[in-house]
């Protein structure tokens, strides 16, 4: 089975190219929503991040305050960094039990590593897909969907590897500037093209 990383900027539409590989039957995995996992409450993640952060980040139902959390660590990039120590490892290990508990037959499974570049784990990859698309849109979209000023916003972006280092170190890039069928199209090219090297196939 050939594992694929799927990553790219913040807001450059991962979650869609991710969701188009899931339909055409490809098993995929959301390092995002295994990052919540790890860090629910009565988690080991969680009883870490308040061992070095403080109960300040936690909500009143002692949930992380992921907004709370946000500021805190977007604003200072040591604090980052901690909070990176703390998540990342636990996150691969679900990704590590994840791949191994696929059913067998399986020609290629995605998952969707939004910091994979700069954890140092592409090494753990057959293929890598990153998403794209032009600053300004990309600023706006955080904007939008997160409810950011546009200083926020930048400072989320300017958090992560620059995106036009993640497109030149990709196998294959994926351009989501333009409407919803074009992008599906180039998901539609980058999965044949997968499909085309064959399980455990030689490069």
């Amino acid at each position: 089975m050939r594992r694929i990383g799927l990553t790219g900027g913040i807001a450059t539409g991962k979650s869609h190219v991710r969701a188009r590989f899931e339909a055409a039957g490809v098993p995929t995995a959301d390092a995002d929503l295994l990052a919540r996992a790890v860090v629910v409450p009565g988690s080991v993640g969680l009883q870490r991040i308040v061992a070095a952060f403080g109960v300040t980040v936690l909500a009143a139902d002692g949930a992380l305050d992921r907004r709370a959390m946000g500021s805190l660590v977007f604003s200072d990039p040591a604090r980052r960094r901690l909070l990176e120590e703390i998540v990342h490892p636990l996150v691969q290990q679900a990704l590590e039990h994840w791949f191994l508990t696929l059913p067998p037959g399986e020609p290629l499974a995605l998952a969707d590593v939004p910091l994979l570049y700069e954890s140092g784990r592409h090494g753990d990859y057959d293929r890598i897909i990153v998403t794209a698309c032009a600053q300004e849109t990309q600023l706006g979209r955080v904007m939008v969907r997160d409810g950011l000023s546009r200083i926020e916003a930048r400072r989320r972006i300017d958090a992560q590897m620059p995106l036009a280092e993640k497109v030149r170190r990709a196998d294959y890039v994926i351009w989501t500037d333009g409407t919803v069928a074009e992008t599906d199209h180039q998901v539609t090219e980058v999965h044949a093209a997968l499909d085309a090297l064959g399980p455990g196939s030689s490069d």
